[in-house]
């Protein structure tokens, strides 16, 4: 394979990683953690964080505190697993380059 084939297969993959992140960011995952619900971006970015308020009473606010760091954790935990899904037929395993 000569090097200008090489250049363009390496220009092909990196149009083809570029989008493949991009769908990743576009989408949305959910986090629960009993009456908490966190929405999160594909960018790690928080959407929304929904309560409900017919299970919690006012002195559980620490509690409440609690399952919001869980569900959050569990929704970026989707967006890493995702991530090294659609980009790891790209890095071949070498984690931390997204």
């Amino acid at each position: 394979m000569n090097l200008q084939a090489m250049m363009k297969q390496a220009q092909k993959l990196q149009k083809d990683m570029m989008k493949s992140k991009e769908e990743i960011d576009e989408m949305e995952f959910i986090g629960k953690s009993s009456f908490v619900t966190v929405t999160v971006k594909g960018t790690k970015e928080i959407v929304s964080v929904k309560i409900d308020t017919d299970s919690i009473e006012s002195d559980e606010i620490e509690m409440l505190e609690d399952m919001i760091l869980v569900a959050t954790n569990e929704a970026t935990k989707q967006v890493d697993k995702m991530t090294e899904e659609k980009m790891g037929k790209y890095t071949q395993g070498m984690p931390g380059l997204f």
